[in-house]
């Protein structure tokens, strides 16, 4: 019986290798366009933009193509100085970062106590509910004049902003908690503190992360508006600078480095968010099967 055979390139090869070659190349082009596909959007998106913004770029001062504002980026990225990329950076995450450890801190210890006391939480109800509206940005004229510009006046407008969702998010996951591990807990007479720290904050776990990645995003959002409205410091201060001084592509590249720093600021949460869980579960699971 004769063994059917095609040609690929120079060489001759049996029909079944033929096959795997176009599997294995299909599959190849599946996957890339599979990694390809989110950024279609985008690309189509940026080349509207740069087309748009060449058509009129003759008659305005105001406006700059994503490449101009790319190019302005990358000399921003070699700038040794105080307006260089990474200074500003460092201090806007810096500002944010100080301000959400004091205000995670507060919300989570508070969220505690009312999540687990429902006489503190009553007692509690009335100053909350009017506290909480108070939009953040409003306290920027009394923050100004308690701890001047700098770094305490950004810090404390950006804890309060995030002491909120953290109190509140925390307070319904210590209400969540499931009743039966409360009963273990009076069962083996354990102490406020045991209780809290072994039974209460490992069940709390996958809603606390909810909580942080959106004081997270809270943060970051509260700081570059401090920056932009009051503070002469920062990645918004920046941004404020290059619109006055008539530099558009400046001020898109400053622009897009905060969207850009802030998905990156998200996915490192998210990737911590699933490591713990996963490292839960293999907790989970190797005691079940002990």
């Amino acid at each position: 019986m004769r063994t059917r055979v095609i040609t690929w390139g120079s060489k001759s090869i049996p029909n079944f290798c033929a096959c795997a070659v176009r599997c294995i190349t299909t599959w190849g082009m599946a996957e890339m366009w599979t990694r390809l596909r989110p950024w279609v959007f985008p690309v189509l998106v940026l080349s509207l933009l740069e087309w748009s913004v060449r058509s009129v770029a003759d008659s305005s001062d105001a406006l700059a193509t994503p490449l101009q504002a790319a190019r302005a980026w990358w000399d921003l990225l070699w700038l040794t100085s105080d307006e260089g990329l990474w200074r500003v950076t460092a201090f806007t995450l810096g500002t944010a970062a100080l301000g959400l450890m004091v205000g995670a801190s507060g919300g989570l210890l508070l969220g505690l106590l009312l999540g687990l006391s429902p006489r503190a939480a009553r007692m509690g109800f009335l100053s909350i509910e009017v506290l909480r509206p108070i939009p953040s940005v409003a306290l920027i004229p009394l923050a100004m004049l308690v701890f001047g510009f700098g770094v305490r006046m950004e810090l404390s407008v950006v804890a309060f902003a995030t002491f909120w969702p953290m109190l509140i998010l925390t307070q319904a996951a210590a209400r969540q908690v499931e009743p039966r591990l409360l009963e273990v807990s009076a069962a083996l007479n354990l102490t406020a503190w045991q209780r809290t720290t072994w039974i209460v904050l490992p069940a709390m776990v996958p809603r606390l992360f909810v909580a942080l990645r959106l004081g997270v995003a809270v943060a970051l959002v509260v700081a570059v508006t401090v920056e932009i409205a009051a503070n002469p410091n920062g990645m918004g201060y920046a941004m404020m600078i290059a619109q006055q001084s008539m530099e558009p592509a400046r001020m898109l590249a400053w622009l897009f480095w905060i969207g850009v720093v802030g998905s990156v600021i998200n996915a490192l949460t998210l990737r911590a968010q699933q490591s713990v869980h996963r490292r839960m579960g293999g907790v989970a699971t190797d005691r079940g099967t002990a």
